[in-house]
C-alpha cells in the first residue's frame, strides 16, 4: 500500500487540507504519514517537488510547501528550481540527500539539521550559511549565493565543499576537514586564513584577489590551483600536492615557497619569472610514465624524464636563450663541481652555450677545474660566441 492514510488521521484537529493530500501524493515516492501529536509529515522514502521533475502535474513553480510541516524523511528532499523564499516546513532530518537549489532563498533557517547525503543550497539569495545542517554525510555545495561569509558552515563534510561564485572576501568559518575537493574559485578573497586544513581531494582558490597563499593546507591530496590571483610569492603554498599544481597567471618573478614535490603537473605559465629558484624538486611523480609533460612554464617545457641535474644540463643545449638563463638558476656551483670533477671535457661542451652568459657568471666564478681545463672551457665559450 503506497500511502499511509487512516480516518481518525484525517477527522484531528491536525489533519491536512486535501490540497496538502495531494501535493504529498504527488510527490512522495514511497509513503507518508502524519503524526496527529506534532502535526509533522514524515516519508519513508523520497519527496521532491523540484520544477522539471514531478512539478510536471503543476501549472507553475511553488513558493511555499503547502503549509505542510515534515519531520523526518528517510530518503532524499528535493525542492529545487522553485520560488521558495523560505524553507518553513522543511524537514527536522534527511537520510538521504537535501536539494533546495535555484530558489530565492535568503536564508537556511529551517533547513535540516542533520543531512545523511548531500546538502545542496547553490543558486539562490544567500548572505549567510546560518542555518545550515551542521551533520552532513556528503558534499555541501552554496555556489552561485551572494555569500560574503562562511559563517555557519559545518566544521566537517565527508564529500566536496563549493562555495564558488560568491563574494567571499575571507574564508572565516569553512569547514576545517573535506574529505573531498574544496572550491573556493571566483571569489574576492585577498587571503586564505581560515580555509581547511585538511583536504583529501582538490583545492582551488583560482580567479580571487589573493596576494598570499599563507593559510593554505600544507599537504593535498589532489590538485591545488591558484591561477589568475595577484600573488607575488608561492610562499604558504602546500608543500606536498598529489596532483597538478597551477600558479598560471600571477605575478611571480621566483617559484620560492613552492612545493618540494608535485605528483602530476606543475604550470607557471603568465606569470614574469626571471628564476627557477625554489621550483619543485620532484615533478610527474604519480605519473605512469616518464615521457610526460611534467614542467611548464613560457619558456620551456620538460618531461619528467628530464627535471633533474642531468635533464637541465642536457636542455641548455637545445632551449632559446630566454630558456637557458631560467634553467640557469636551477644548477648550482656544488652540482656542476661534481660533474665537472666526473667528466671535465663532457662539460665543458654541455656548458659552451651558456659560458660567457652574465647570468652564468657567478656560478662560473665558482667552478672548480682540473688544471688546464677552464682556459679550454673559456677558449670554446668564446668559440661558440662567434659561431663555431
Amino acid at each position: 500500500m503506497k500511502y499511509l492514510k487512516t480516518y481518525k488521521l484525517f477527522e484531528a484537529k491536525t489533519g491536512l487540507a486535501r490540497e496538502q493530500e495531494r501535493f504529498l501524493n504527488k510527490c512522495t515516492k514511497g509513503t507518508w504519514t502524519l503524526n496527529p501529536a506534532t502535526g509533522l509529515v514524515d516519508v519513508d522514502g523520497d519527496f521532491d517537488f523540484s520544477y522539471g521533475h514531478v512539478m510536471s502535474n503543476y501549472k507553475r513553480r511553488l513558493k511555499s510547501l503547502q503549509g505542510v510541516k515534515f519531520g523526518k524523511v528517510r530518503g532524499n528532499f528535493s525542492c529545487s528550481g522553485n520560488r521558495l523564499t523560505s524553507l518553513e516546513g522543511a524537514p527536522q532530518e534527511v537520510g538521504g540527500s537535501f536539494y533546495c537549489a535555484d530558489n530565492g532563498l535568503t536564508s537556511l533557517e529551517g533547513a535540516p539539521q542533520k543531512v545523511g547525503g548531500v546538502f545542496n543550497c547553490r543558486d539562490n539569495n544567500l548572505t549567510s550559511l546560518k542555518g545550515a545542517s551542521q551533520v552532513i554525510g556528503a558534499d555541501f555545495f552554496c555556489m552561485g549565493n551572494n555569500l560574503t561569509s562562511l559563517e555557519g558552515a559545518p566544521q566537517k563534510v565527508d564529500g566536496d565543499f563549493n562555495c564558488s561564485k560568491n563574494n567571499l572576501t575571507s574564508l572565516k568559518g569553512a569547514p576545517q576537514v573535506v574529505s573531498g575537493t574544496f572550491n573556493c574559485d571566483n571569489n574576492k578573497l585577498t587571503s586564505l586564513e581560515g580555509a581547511p586544513q585538511v583536504v583529501d581531494g582538490n583545492y582551488y582558490c583560482s580567479n580571487n584577489n589573493l596576494t598570499s597563499l599563507e593559510g593554505a593546507p600544507q599537504k593535498v591530496r589532489g590538485w591545488f590551483s591558484c591561477g589568475s590571483n595577484y600573488l607575488t610569492s608561492l610562499e604558504g603554498a602546500p608543500q606536498e600536492v598529489g596532483g597538478n599544481f597551477y600558479c598560471r597567471y600571477n605575478y611571480l618573478t621566483s617559484l620560492e615557497g613552492a612545493p618540494k614535490e608535485v605528483g602530476g603537473e606543475f604550470n607557471c605559465e603568465g606569470n614574469n619569472l626571471t628564476s627557477l629558484v625554489g621550483a619543485p624538486q620532484e615533478v610527474g611523480v604519480n605519473f605512469n610514465h616518464d615521457e610526460v609533460n611534467a614542467f611548464i612554464c613560457d619558456a620551456f617545457v620538460s618531461r619528467r624524464s628530464k627535471w633533474n641535474p642531468n635533464g637541465w644540463l642536457e636542455m641548455l643545449q637545445k632551449v632559446s636563450p630566454e630558456a637557458q638563463k631560467l634553467i640557469l638558476t636551477l644548477l648550482s656551483a656544488e652540482y656542476l663541481n661534481k660533474e665537472i670533477a666526473r667528466d671535465p671535457a663532457g662539460m665543458i661542451m654541455k656548458l659552451k652555450p651558456i659560458w660567457n652568459d652574465e647570468n652564468f657568471k657567478k656560478t662560473r666564478s665558482n667552478l672548480v677545474w682540473p688544471e688546464g681545463y677552464e682556459e679550454e672551457a673559456g677558449l670554446v665559450g668564446d668559440l661558440d660566441d662567434v659561431g663555431f
